[in-house]
């Protein structure tokens, strides 16, 4: 049980960069860089897809604080301002849109200050792709200025970067390896270093890479954690708010779920507009890896490179969101906990996708009363449900609750069954974002109610269920459940029924191939039922692991797998099998053709509990 305990929660320490173009003087500055967010977040979900970070002003209708830095400026001289951003719900623009899905105004606007003094430019007023928005000239003296993003509506308005120039003829690049090279040129992306050795690299920071990092350490391994937000938990964060579903414990091997154990959270409440954030207790989380020794933790960073030796992964690189720092994370095993495969799909990892009918996203939302009148505007960029029923809308009720407010913004508030879940994400957010707005809007302003009600909260990170699977040397399917077939490397026991979501027939007329409300189908098997450990290799990439939704199964298997107790008991595996591999010197591969009694031996006995202060009072990140 070697190696110091570092958790790695690295501050902005650059605000703004300098470079040259053309020999005259430019200034690159990153918004997720601001050294004061103000009430704007920074969304990092669809940074592989455009390029970076974003501040996003969530406020679900109310103007959000201004974020703000300040910068240096060399020289005096009057700059051409351009700013990178979208109007976001262009998409919905164009003259092919159906009727019940266009798209009016411009909701996600914003103004950039300067010293106070705004350009007259209004951005989130042009293309629907993110772009460079001409803000006008300026004259900006030599020294310090205090740089603001002024929020205008509340809406979601999204500011990615901001380029001063005093070359006239220069206009910041769009292309994304030109765009790349600009932000390492002007070194808004830093150089990469090197954070150390480790037995085992696990990029995801949800109940499977909890548990795989954790089960790791017990067993003596020195592991990093790599996560791409400031709180763990992934789908069991306060920032989507999904219970962790499941049972474990199961006979022959009971000791099978000891970690998520230690992670269930005590307060837990109905689904849907009853949840809080503090109920899924983000500090347990952060506190469970804070005592184990072996883990050294690096929060907020987005891991989207590797370094290869032939079919084996040497380096994983990763990204800051907030700083632009970058590491380089050396490894002798990996485990892609990931959701999206992300780490196995840069490797080149044998993968599938279902994109058409495949299970959506959730971002949920809720409401809190007050006891006065609290306006909510007319929101013709939303999705018109005036002539439309929704769960919530009169006595139509919701999944498994009642009718009113309870049946609005729980789980089955999802889109995206016929989207590519990866490249189009931020559409299928988007997506999500018109229809509560939109039914909001109805409510409030058709419909006369709840008047004293506004919003209270509405996850802008996504609860993802499906995307890419990454094929190790099994591919489980849903037949091989439901007849019982018996592996003998069975070690995962599932408990939850087959589970698929597709748009609900009740709510899907005007908008077909973009539902918004979804539908369970279940079916029922024998349970438990035990996945072999072979779904949990990469078989191509043989130093890869994989815990998670992304492991090795097909879509309909996919139903049945990827509730978080069942995946966390994956991470469990893993962290066996990763032991095993460094105690054997093999690989995962390995573990099955010459190990395998090692294995079971190992999951009789369970991962090492360990008995901690009482936490429950220490409630702090």
């Amino acid at each position: 049980m070697k190696g110091l305990k570092n958790i790695i929660l690295l501050l902005p320490i650059l605000v703004f960069y300098t470079g040259c173009q053309n020999n005259r003087h430019n200034i690159f500055v990153e918004a997720e860089s601001f050294e004061d967010e103000g009430g704007w977040v920074i969304d990092q979900q669809f940074m592989n897809e455009m390029g970076s970070p974003y501040l996003l002003a969530h406020g679900l209708g109310v103007p959000v604080k201004d974020a703000s830095c300040e910068v240096r400026f060399k020289k005096s001289d009057n700059y051409n301002v351009w700013v990178r951003t979208r109007d976001w719900v262009g998409p919905w623009k164009t003259p092919d849109v159906e009727a019940d899905k266009k798209a009016e105004g411009y909701p996600g606007v914003f103004q950039v200050l300067i010293d106070g003094v705004a350009l007259e430019t209004t951005f989130g007023t042009e293309k629907p792709d993110w772009h460079w928005q001409y803000g006008g000239n300026r004259r900006i003296s030599r020294g310090l200025h205090f740089l603001a993003l002024h929020d205008l509506t509340g809406f979601e308005g999204r500011c990615d970067a901001l380029c001063f120039s005093s070359d006239n003829s220069y206009v910041p690049p769009d292309e994304m390896k030109e765009l790349l090279q600009l932000r390492l040129k002007t070194k808004a992306l830093s150089r990469v270093r090197n954070s150390g050795k480790f037995d085992l690299v696990v990029i995801g920071g949800g109940i499977a890479g909890i548990c795989s990092s954790v089960s790791a350490s017990r067993f003596g391994l020195k592991v990093a954690l790599i996560q791409n937000r400031p709180v763990l938990g992934g789908n069991n964060s306060s920032e989507v708010r999904v219970w962790l579903e499941g049972k474990t414990s199961f006979e022959p091997y009971p000791e099978i779920g000891n970690i998520v154990k230690e992670l269930d959270q005590k307060n837990r409440g109905a689904y849907g507009s009853e949840n809080k954030g503090d109920n899924y207790e983000d500090w347990k989380k952060n506190q469970v890896i804070k005592n184990e020794n072996n883990i050294t933790l690096f929060l907020n960073f987005e891991a989207n490179e590797v370094i290869k030796d032939g079919d084996l992964i040497k380096y994983v690189i990763a990204q800051n969101i907030k700083t632009g720092q970058r590491i380089k994370v050396e490894g002798k095993l990996f485990s892609d906990c990931t959701g999206h495969g992300t780490i196995g799909y840069i490797a080149g990892a044998d993968y599938e996708m279902t994109t058409e009918g495949h299970m959506g996203s959730t971002n949920q939302f809720n409401f809190t009363e007050t006891d006065t009148v609290q306006p909510f505007p007319r929101c013709p960029w939303a999705l018109d449900l005036s002539d439309k029923q929704f769960p919530g809308r009169g006595n139509i009720p919701g999944i498994y609750v009642g009718t009113g407010l309870p049946a609005l913004g729980g789980w089955y508030w999802e889109s995206g069954f016929y989207h590519d879940p990866i490249q189009k994400g931020e559409y299928i957010r988007d997506w999500n974002f018109r229809a509560a707005y939109g039914a909001w809007d109805c409510l409030k302003n058709v419909d006369s109610l709840y008047q004293n009600y506004r919003f209270n909260w509405m996850a802008f990170i996504s609860g993802n269920r499906e995307s890419r699977r990454l094929v190790g040397d099994v591919l489980l399917s849903y037949d091989d459940i439901k007849t019982a077939k018996q592996f003998e490397d069975g070690c995962v026991p599932t408990s939850w029924s087959l589970d698929l979501h597709l748009p609900h027939p009740d709510y899907y007329k005007g908008f077909e191939g973009d539902g918004f409300i979804s539908l369970d189908h279940h079916d029922l098997y024998k349970r438990p039922y035990w996945i072999p450990y072979r779904c949990l290799y990469s078989r191509n990439i043989s130093n890869l692991f994989m815990a998670g939704r992304n492991i090795s199964v097909t879509h309909e298997a996919l139903g049945v797998v990827r509730v978080q107790r069942t995946t966390g008991m994956m991470g469990e595996i893993v962290g066996m099998a990763a032991a095993i591999c460094i105690d054997k010197g093999c690989l995962p591969k390995e573990v099955h053709t010459k190990y395998l009694a090692d294995l079971k031996n190992m999951m009789k006995a369970g991962v090492p509990k360990i008995i901690y202060k009482d936490l429950s009072e220490d409630n702090s990140n």
